[in-house]
């Protein structure tokens, strides 16, 4: 099985970062990320639309936000277990994750 692809903190890119979190489902994934006390697999995050997700466009998702550097993947048998790099991107970034999150969620709750 092939290694996954975790950026190392000095490559990662605040464009990176913007493309990661341009979609609103990718958002919601990792905004559920960022609140979850422990690591949740893929699966638990089918239903985060309204309408149910295909396995293959949420693992396209999860590609995305990990090779952003927004998320770590570990393998666990089968599944995938994801956990954010807040802590981590916030030594680089400052506020900026946190900025985002707001104005997405404010976004949310005028609309």
């Amino acid at each position: 099985m092939r290694p996954l692809y975790h950026p190392p903190l000095d490559e990662i890119t605040v464009q990176g970062i913007l493309y990661a979190l341009s979609d609103p489902v990718r958002v919601r994934i990792f905004t559920q990320l960022a609140r979850a006390d422990c690591a949740k697999t893929c699966s638990e995050f089918l239903h985060v639309r309204k309408k149910p997700l295909a396995k293959s466009t949420l693992s396209q998702h999860f590609k995305i936000l990990r090779e952003a550097g927004l998320i770590r993947s570990e393998r666990m048998g089968v599944e995938l277990h994801n956990s954010t790099r807040c802590a981590e991107l916030k030594k680089r970034f400052g506020p900026m994750l946190d900025a985002i999150l707001r104005a997405y969620e404010l976004e949310a709750r005028s609309s």
